[in-house]
This record gives C-alpha cells, sequence and structure tokens, in this order.
C-alpha cells in the first residue's frame, strides 16, 4: 500500500489524542466526585482544552509548513507525554486544567498536520474523503476505549488509583513519538504565501468568502452537539439511570462507538451518494431520536446495577445517535478541503479547528450549564436547537457549492 508507514503514523497519532483529548468527560466526574467542584465549575476544563486548540491553530496553521509537519506533531506527543506524568503526581482540579491546556495547544499541531498531510497523501476527492473519514473513525474508536481504559484503573477504595492510567498514556504517546520519528515522508514544498505575513493573509481572505464562512458555522454547530453529548453523557447516566461511575463511563463509550462506526460507514457510503442527503437524513434521524427516544430512557425503570449487563435495553438506545452525527464532520471538512489547493490545507484546517474548538467548549458548557440550572433529565433536549440550525446551514452550503465550486476561495 502506497505510504503505508506515514498512514499507520498518522493512525496511532490521532488514535492517542482521541483518548488524551476526549478523557475531559470523564475526568470532568472524576472532579465532581473528588476535587469538591460543581458542574459549571467542571465545565472549565473544556475552555482549558478548547482554548489553546482555538489559538495556537489560528496562530501556526497559516505557517505551520514552514516549521514542518513531522517537527510539529513530534513536539506535540513530547509536551502531551509529560503532561500525563505531571497529571499523575499533581492531582488536583488545577493540574487538571494543566494537563488539558498542555494536551490542547498538542492537539492543535498535530490536527492541523494531518489533515494537510492527508491532502499530500491523497490524489482525488474520493480518496482524499475515504482516507479523512477512516482517519475520524479510528480517532472514535480511540474515544471508546478511553471509556474502558479509565474505569478499568479505578477502584473505590483509593479514590487516586484512576490516576495510574496516565502512565499508560504517556507510554503510548512515547510509542507514537517513537513510530513518527523514524517513519519518513515528502512534507511537500507548497506555502501559502511569500512570507508569513502574506500566510495570515491568506487563512483571513478565506474567512472573507461565503462558503467558507457557511462551512465554518456548520463546522461550529456540529462540534457544538457532539461535544456537549460526549462530556457529559458519563453524568447523564449517573444521575438519571444513578449508575455507578464505572458504568456511566463505560456506557458512554457506546457513544464514541456508534461515532466510529457512522465515519467508517460514510467513507463507504458517500462514494454513491451525495454527503447533501447522507447528511440531511442524519441530522433529521437525530433529532428523532432526541424527541422519542430520550425520554423513554429517563423515564426507564432501572433496579441495582452492578454492570452494564444489569441495564434495561432502552439505556443502550441514546447513545446510538452518534451513528447519525457521526458522518457530518469528515465529510463537511473532506468536501471543502479536497476543492482547495493543498497550499491552502493548512490555514483552512487551521479554520476548522478554531471554530471546532469554540464549537466544542460552547456545546460543553451550555450542556453544564443546563444540567445545573435544569437538571440532567432535561439539558440533551436543547441539542435540538443547534440541530435544527446545522440542517438550515448544510442546505446553504450545498446551494453555494453548486453555484459555483470554482470560486470557493
Amino acid at each position: 500500500m502506497k505510504n503505508i508507514g506515514i498512514k499507520i503514523s498518522l493512525y496511532l497519532n490521532y488514535f492517542v489524542f482521541a483518548i488524551l483529548l476526549n478523557s475531559v468527560g470523564i475526568v470532568i466526574l472524576k472532579s465532581l466526585e473528588n476535587y469538591g467542584v460543581n458542574e459549571v465549575q467542571a465545565s472549565v476544563l473544556e475552555w482549558f482544552k478548547d482554548l489553546p486548540i482555538a489559538i495556537v491553530s489560528f496562530v501556526v496553521a497559516s505557517f505551520l509548513p514552514r516549521i514542518g509537519y513531522k517537527k510539529s506533531m513530534l513536539i506535540a506527543l513530547t509536551l502531551s507525554m509529560f503532561a500525563c506524568v505531571y497529571m499523575y503526581f499533581g492531582n488536583s482540579f488545577w493540574t487538571a486544567k494543566i494537563l488539558f491546556a498542555s494536551v490542547g495547544i498538542s492537539f492543535a499541531l498535530i490536527k492541523v498536520s494531518v489533515y494537510s498531510v492527508i491532502g499530500l497523501l491523497t490524489d482525488s476527492p474520493k480518496e482524499h474523503n475515504s482516507f479523512m473519514s477512516s482517519i475520524e473513525g479510528v480517532f472514535m474508536i480511540g474515544i471508546a476505549l478511553a471509556y474502558f481504559l479509565f474505569p478499568a484503573f479505578n477502584s473505590n477504595e483509593d479514590p487516586d488509583a484512576w490516576l495510574r492510567v496516565y502512565w499508560l498514556l504517556a507510554g503510548l504517546t512515547f510509542i507514537s513519538f517513537v513510530l513518527l520519528y523514524f517513519t519518513k515522508f515528502d512534507e511537500g514544498n507548497e506555502i501559502p504565501g511569500v512570507n508569513l505575513l502574506d500566510d495570515i493573509k491568506q487563512m483571513i481572505m478565506l474567512c472573507s468568502k461565503i462558503l467558507v464562512i457557511i462551512f465554518i458555522c456548520s463546522a461550529f454547530l456540529f462540534v457544538m452537539v457532539e461535544q456537549g453529548i460526549m462530556t457529559w453523557l458519563p453524568t447523564f447516566y449517573n444521575r438519571v439511570l444513578q449508575l455507578p461511575s464505572n458504568v456511566s463511563i463505560m456506557m458512554a463509550s457506546i457513544f464514541a462507538l456508534s461515532l466510529a462506526v457512522g465515519r467508517i460507514g460514510a467513507g463507504i457510503v458517500s462514494k454513491y451518494i451525495s454527503w447533501f442527503y447522507i447528511l440531511s437524513f442524519c441530522i433529521v434521524v437525530a433529532m428523532l431520536m432526541v424527541i422519542f427516544v430520550l425520554p423513554k430512557t429517563i423515564e426507564a425503570e432501572v433496579s441495582v446495577i452492578n454492570s452494564i449487563k444489569d441495564i434495561p435495553l432502552i439505556g443502550y438506545a441514546f447513545p446510538i445517535v452518534g451513528v447519525f452525527i457521526a458522518p457530518i464532520y469528515p465529510l463537511l471538512n473532506s468536501s471543502v478541503l479536497s476543492a482547495l489547493p493543498k497550499k491552502l490545507h493548512s490555514p483552512m484546517t487551521g479554520l476548522i479547528v478554531v471554530f471546532s474548538a469554540l464549537g466544542g467548549t460552547s456545546g460543553s458548557t451550555f450542556i453544564g450549564w443546563l444540567f445545573k440550572n435544569f437538571g440532567a433529565k432535561s439539558a440533551f433536549f436543547y441539542t435540538l436547537i443547534p440541530m435544527a440550525l446545522l440542517l438550515v446551514s448544510i442546505m446553504v452550503l450545498y446551494r453555494l457549492t453548486n453555484k459555483s465550486k470554482a470560486n470557493i476561495y
């Protein structure tokens, strides 16, 4: 297979950061239990994760090709490895903030690099779409694994036992570092502009195009929904169905696995069906699940539960919404990136990451506020608002794309 070495490296990098980045929901739950904070205070961890992603992506994306994608990823892996070790020894809410700030900075470098390298390794929009969907699918598998890794290290007798997982995560990061270090690949020689100032100008110019504006609004709304559900699903199960912490965390893995299935499946289906029809269908089904399935989950009568086998079948239903919201992100990203010149992939990815991070932070904070003020039973119903707006924005984006693909930038 062509470029198999670098592809495996990209998969592993994304897999490791999926575990690190999206453990925030788990750490929020542990912070509520161990560090004496409330829901709104705990949701600040999202800000410490997502704001560095947004800031670093905007600052470095335009000239990352000058630094080098491989070097940037190696720096990111090193920073995250030391942050994991520091979290183990620090064991405080402030240490958790530092951990997610470090992971956020690192992920900004990783994601811009990975998305840009995908453009270098693929030769057609279909190939780009397939690779993008598969790598995002691997990302979701990593997230699902996180929901099993953390409970495996948890102990009712020792409230600090869960921190030992960070030694394993530091080890995985080190392995990813070594594999990438010894992998050679052509990073290309195309850069956005003639100098740093021109690089930034190219990125700002992208923001002035109506198609790009609608696209980043769509990305913002999607991540707002996805991250809001993913972050607070463990707490939802713990508060509403009264599940033990370990079981609540493992149940949330169903959502991540659903996202993985949806994204990998999208890479196959999109070869035959227009992305617009796929996404429209998926959003409508997701909204129907919130309207009809979520209430039945809330009203489920639950007896004493010691493991996931004791949960009634309806308890497994709502997380399957991930299958239907999963295709949105990679298909939107691929449709725009594959239409751009390769030299603009890095700045465009920077915009994607910035607005994705802002959407994730907004979604998590909004749901956290709803949990505190309206209760866990009502919070997820409000995801219908960004879902409806997302459906409208996708319709507008599709019409703009059909009118003028040649003028996308």
